[in-house]
């Protein structure tokens, strides 16, 4: 039988697990899979010398020399190489738990589903995200399901829908290339969340990671600018954007200042937080009412050049209090209830499993 599933591991350095990435696909869920291996900037021979000799014969070897230090490229070179129905992606520090594959395939058959969002661990316990609706079943509505909160295609793409959507990892970014990728296909898509059963496990054995690296907000942020200026998202709905735009100041605005130093930020890299704050903000217009209290602080100091970077990053910390009545409640109370507001947002984050 044909491969469902052409599975992509991008690798950049033989110091890298790639052998535990390899063994966790083909020990435990060889089936139904086309193996391939992108070795990124980095000879073929290399990682293929770190990887068990019994695995080999089992994998489709590619190179792209693109010096680009982003895994998009390598993942989207791997993607656009198979033949299978389904392509799926992993980092060469992760593994899969044994029978994820063919859980995830299960799930697509039972319902349909263009891609399947796949259970996450890290470090041994679950990873609260998305944060579905305590009774969800079946497909996943993207507002109701906060589908956004997920950054990463983990899981199963349909090639069918890659191509009519156009749908593809923005190679160029090196960092935040998925963001755009996912949003579209989680709105755009018949999507089904896996709720239990094995995991993809994410892997903190890497210290060269790509994404820990401290870059200017300009590059930081070029994939949020890539988004809001994409046609498929001026076509959402409000209710579709604010969605979006709510999840791109808690995770991505109000994350980069708490993984700043105070003595990080300049008078260039404040103003280029403030503007892309503001487009955020311009785009789905009063996401800001359903926010905290303390978040709406923190957005004064991120729009105001007249307050210190030392105040922004004591508000910073502030919002993140949580159970306080200035994390709990929204900026307009009247918006207490609001699917994205801070009560239902943290009861569906401590109830997803």
């Amino acid at each position: 039988m044909t491969a469902r599933v052409d599975f992509v591991i991008a690798c950049h350095s033989p110091k890298r697990p790639i052998g535990r990435a390899v063994a966790s696909v083909l020990d435990g869920n060889a089936e139904d899979v086309n193996l391939i291996v992108v070795c990124h900037n980095v000879a073929v021979e290399e990682i293929k010398n770190v990887i068990d000799e019994r695995y080999r014969s089992s994998i489709m070897f590619l190179h792209l020399e693109d010096g680009i230090r982003s895994a998009s490229g390598p993942f989207e070179h791997g993607m656009n190489s198979g033949s299978a129905e389904f392509v799926s992606i992993m980092g060469s520090d992760d593994t899969l738990e044994p029978g994820a594959i063919a859980h995830w395939l299960d799930l697509a058959d039972s319902t349909g589903a263009e891609v399947v969002i796949t259970r996450l661990k890290l470090e041994g316990n679950p990873v609260h995200t998305p944060p579905t609706r305590p009774t969800y079943s079946g497909l996943a509505d993207p507002v109701r399901d906060r589908l956004s909160y997920r950054s990463a295609p983990l899981g199963l793409v349909s090639v069918e829908a890659r191509r009519r959507l156009g749908a593809q990892l923005v190679s160029d970014m090196q960092v935040g290339g998925d963001v755009p990728y996912v949003t579209n296909l989680w709105f755009n898509t018949k999507v089904a969340v896996q709720r239990n059963g094995p995991a993809y496990v994410i892997g903190e054995s890497a210290a060269d990671r790509v994404t820990y690296v401290s870059r200017s907000i300009g590059d930081e942020f070029r994939f949020i600018q890539h988004l809001l200026d994409a046609g498929w998202f001026a076509r959402l709905t409000y209710r579709e954007r604010v969605a979006v735009c709510a999840k791109l100041l808690r995770i991505h605005i109000f994350g980069v200042v708490l993984n700043r130093a105070t003595d990080w930020w300049t008078d260039t890299e404040r103003k280029n937080l403030a503007t892309v704050t503001e487009r955020i903000l311009e785009a789905a217009p009063g996401v800001g009412d359903r926010l905290s209290i303390a978040d709406n602080r923190l957005l004064t100091a991120i729009r105001s050049r007249s307050i210190s970077h030392e105040e922004m990053l004591r508000r910073a910390h502030q919002r993140r209090r949580h159970g306080m009545p200035s994390t709990l409640v929204p900026a307009n109370p009247a918006m207490l209830f609001a699917r994205e507001a801070p009560l239902r947002f943290m009861v569906a984050s401590f109830l997803t499993r």
